[in-house]
């Protein structure tokens, strides 16, 4: 346990070092829209579709104050809770179903403190680092142990835009909902390695892996300085300039395809590879213990995707409309697409397949879900539940790592395939709201003004650097954390299982 509480250590001041920059004096940090400086404003719901939920400076300190408007309000707080639903219980229980019985309580556990883990680390220095003003690669502290977020000389809390100018929610409400943004896409990784790692290791890769990848890579892809920045074509340039380096390449990610599922994917294989194959892998039959649970943790999570995709939009508006019948109909898709698939390589669709489908289409369609349309949304949801088919099947025997759960094979690979497919169907051409090109300066991007060629260039860019990013800080932090406490349990320990060995209680009795 010291090793533990020094690693924790370690990781967190190195988090708060390494990263950090000057403070910088800014009015308010907040997540922001793309929308059209103030002499070209369109309504809110007329605004193109937002690339993705960010933070940056609000609207400039002469300006007069912005209420929250209480639906958007009120939306954010669901839509957290949504996401809290899609952790605990659905993520623990669809990981804890598949797991044997006797390591169906570590995998809870794993999920439910790493979720509770990055939270506090998140208010603590994770939001500022992400979601505050310092370069193209890292914010400031700004907002550590979240100061500023109640406006002394104003007596009320500091808003945060969002993606309509002039349009503002409370900063605490979008900090709440990035916390479980944060904490789900740690918990991801735990699937690739489960039923063979010590606790305390997953808590120490956690820290490290949250601070050095997950931050930096949202603030690349969300962060950017807000509609109410751009006063003027003038400033376009300048305030380009300080947003995420990804943001800046003009990459379109909604809610999380490169910073949450592809980021996660690539930890995970790269920790199946470090951490080595189960104790008679290829060898003993290691069915999931549970279908049942799965199923209802797979439930659990296609109806918390609602708030994960819908609610980052940040307003209560149409594309938060959009991307929740995008996350519907992409889901139902990959259901049928993998039953299918799976009907024509083995002759029946198992239940397994049927909610590895529903994830796969969830994963695919996060980041296209406001800047695609139906017709889109649906061919990415389909496309989805066969490439992942492939992924947990044929890429897996390719890559030869136990990936436990499936994390790469589904998040890696349903990740790849909607960051890629969010380039051609965010065309309006083919029904997308066009949200790319000089958005600053224009509502949307006329049809014969759109290249797909070009809009998928940047999403592979953004894609090949989220796995280059995760995959060199998971090698090094999985390194560090072996070679300080180790990250296997005793052969003697995993064949007794984990609920025991590493908690001393057991799932089931009798």
């Amino acid at each position: 346990m010291k090793k533990l509480f020094a690693t924790l250590a370690l990781g967190l001041s190195l988090g708060l070092g390494v990263f950090g920059v000057a403070s910088v004096a800014t009015a308010q940090t907040a997540p922001a829209a793309v929308t059209a400086p103030a002499a070209e404003a369109k309504p809110a719901d007329a605004a193109p579709a937002p690339a993705a939920p960010a933070a940056a400076t609000a609207a400039a300190e002469a300006a007069p104050a912005l209420v929250p408007n209480k639906g958007d309000t009120a939306w954010m707080m669901i839509s957290t809770i949504l996401v809290i639903l899609m952790v605990i219980p659905g993520l623990a229980l669809f990981y804890g179903g598949l797991v044997r019985s006797k390591n169906m309580l570590s995998v809870l556990m794993q999920v439910v403190v790493t979720f509770s883990m990055i939270t506090v680390l998140w208010f603590i220095y994770g939001y500022s680092l992400a979601f505050t003003e310092g370069n193209a690669f890292i914010g400031g502290f700004d907002r550590l142990f979240m100061k500023g977020i109640w406006d002394n000389a104003a007596g009320t809390f500091a808003n945060a835009a969002t993606f309509s100018k002039g349009v503002v929610i409370p900063e605490i409400s979008f900090a709440a909902f990035q916390a479980t943004f944060a904490g789900i896409t740690c918990a991801l990784i735990v699937g690739a390695f489960a039923e063979r790692i010590k606790f305390s290791a997953v808590l120490a890769f956690m820290v490290l892996w949250f601070t050095f990848s997950y931050l930096p890579i949202a603030h690349m892809v969300w962060f950017w300085m807000g509609p109410d920045a751009y006063t003027a074509k003038e400033v376009v340039d300048e305030m380009t300039g300080k947003a995420g380096l990804i943001w800046q390449w003009g990459a379109l990610d909604f809610a999380g395809g490169t910073v949450v599922h592809i980021n996660a994917a690539v930890a995970g294989l790269v920790g199946a590879f470090m951490v080595g194959k189960r104790v008679g892998y290829g060898r003993e039959a290691m069915a999931p213990h549970s279908l049942t649970l799965t199923m209802v943790g797979a439930s659990l999570l296609w109806v918390g995707w609602f708030g994960f995709n819908a609610g980052s939009a940040l307003e209560a508006n149409g594309f938060a409309a959009l991307a929740f019948i995008n996350t519907l109909v992409a889901t139902a898709g990959a259901v049928l697409a993998w039953c299918v698939g799976e009907a024509l390589m083995r002759g029946k669709a198992s239940m397994l397949g049927a909610a590895s489908g529903a994830v796969a289409g969830l994963v695919a369609i996060t980041p296209a879900a406001g800047n695609v349309g139906i017709g889109g949304g649906l061919v990415i949801g389909i496309v989805a539940g066969f490439a992942c088919l492939w992924g947990v099947n044929g890429l897996k025997k390719m890559l030869g790592a136990d990936d436990s759960l499936d994390v790469f094979g589904v998040h890696g690979v349903g990740g790849i395939v909607g960051a890629l497919l969010t380039g051609v169907f965010n065309s309006p051409a083919l029904g997308g709201p066009s949200a790319v090109g000089d958005w600053v300066t224009v509502a949307m991007v006329a049809p014969d003004a759109y290249s797909i060629a070009s809009q998928v260039w940047i999403q592979a860019k953004a894609v090949l650097l989220t796995i280059v990013w995760s995959g060199v800080v998971s090698v090094v932090a999985f390194k560090i954390v072996d070679l300080t406490m180790g990250l296997r349990v005793t052969e003697e320990e995993e064949r007794e299982g984990l609920d025991i060995a590493s908690h001393g209680e057991s799932a089931y009795h009798g």
